[in-house]
């Protein structure tokens, strides 16, 4: 049976290994700072993800395919910096294993928010105003919109400002405070300023599926309906699926115009301001709340496997109905509070959004033990980023 490494032990890697291993196919996590996705039913062995660069992490994947007979299973990551290390290196990976990610010529426009940006031009594709200064003296003199954020083009290290979303600046002052302090953290060039568009979580909206040559073998699209901080949600904690052509229609552009092959969540706010769904961002891997996909017949990651196998893709459903919702309590409850503290959530709203049918990103009957050892781990992760003296997110 052809296998799958998962790198990455959080709850993302979580969804993929409950995916396969409920299938019968053996999946092996190899864990970063997160290990939920190690006490899964269906993890049949774990390994640390090595620190030290690329170099150590290649040499590492050839040693398992080398030594532990998994040579030819699959490659899946679940953040950005693997993939792109997958991406970079899929020349000598592809001789030993299935790579799920396309080659590094595509991914780098979906890695590199600047190439993002500089995509969406190109396609004339709406996105919120976006510069990438230089150095300082360039945006002192920069003609910027605010509300604005900093957001880091690239992530190739976790620290206070990679591990953020985006850090919001109100005016000129925050700004160039909120650039020099980001100085710390990443390259001057690495640093993008950019509009931010009213509203939250709500009014983001992605489009998520699987493609071959650009074309989407899987897909659905759905909405934010809350997000944990609820004005700027580091990420999401209730997604429901929604019909929304314009987002399908213009995400579907783009991974033509790319000949995209794999997984990827294409994201989009609406901006109530003229009425268009503007680009934010791609996320070139399996994305938060992909498990959501599993309510609908599109189990994500079992078909990126199949896709890797080289099996038949023709019965693939290709779209959601509406209405389904997925759900992250750890971070969803928190949002709660925060929007009964702010007049914006009722407990009768807040219940009545959970009826129907509903995905939990850790919750499952039959795997109850990542749901138990959730809080610990999380209790242990911020107790040991603290005495290695790593700020919080």
């Amino acid at each position: 049976m052809i296998g799958a490494i998962v790198i990455g032990g959080d709850y993302r890697g979580l969804g993929v290994v409950r995916s396969l291993g409920r299938r019968g196919i053996p999946v092996w996590v190899l864990t970063d700072e997160h290990h939920v996705a190690a006490t899964s039913r269906y993890t049949r062995r774990h390994y640390a993800w090595p620190a030290g660069g690329a170099p150590r992490q290649i040499e590492f994947l050839l040693e398992l395919a080398r030594r532990h007979g998994v040579a030819g299973w699959a490659l899946i990551p679940t953040g950005d910096e693997t993939a792109a290390l997958l991406a970079q290196h899929r020349a000598c990976l592809a001789e030993h294993f299935r790579v799920t990610t396309p080659p590094w010529e595509t991914l780098r426009w979906a890695y590199d928010k600047r190439l993002t940006h500089q995509l969406a031009l190109e396609l004339a594709i709406a996105q919120p105003w976006t510069h990438n200064p230089l150095d300082r003296n360039e945006l002192v003199e920069l003609e910027c919109p605010f509300p604005a954020i900093l957001k880091p083009a690239v992530k190739p290290q976790l620290n206070r400002f990679t591990r953020a979303k985006a850090w919001p600046v109100d005016d000129r002052q925050a700004l160039l405070a909120g650039y020099d302090a980001a100085c710390a953290f990443a390259a001057p060039g690495d640093i993008i300023v950019q509009e931010l568009i009213p509203g939250g979580g709500e009014e983001q909206l992605s489009f998520a599926g699987l493609c071959r040559d650009g074309e989407p073998l899987a897909c659905l699209t759905a909405r934010r309906a809350r997000q944990y901080p609820i004005d700027f949600g580091r990420s999401s904690s209730f997604v429901e699926t929604i019909r929304q052509p314009e987002v399908e229609q213009t995400a579907i552009r783009i991974l033509r115009a790319l000949r995209y092959t794999g997984l990827i969540e294409v994201e989009f706010k609406l901006d109530r301001r003229d009425g268009r769904c503007k680009l934010l961002e791609l996320n070139p891997r399996v994305w938060g709340w992909h498990t959501l996909g599993r309510l609908a017949g599109l189990d994500f990651p079992y078909l990126l496997w199949r896709l890797a196998c080289g099996m038949s893709m023709n019965h693939i459903v290709s779209s959601a109905r509406p209405g389904l919702r997925w759900l992250h309590l750890r971070t969803d409850l928190p949002a709660l509070m925060q929007g009964l503290r702010r007049g914006v959530l009722s407990p009768s709203a807040y219940l009545a959004s959970l009826r129907g049918p509903l995905e939990f990103a850790i919750f499952a009957k039959d795997d109850p033990l990542p749901a138990m050892l959730d809080l610990p781990l999380l209790a242990y992760l911020g107790w040991r980023r603290r005495s290695l003296g790593i700020s919080q997110p």
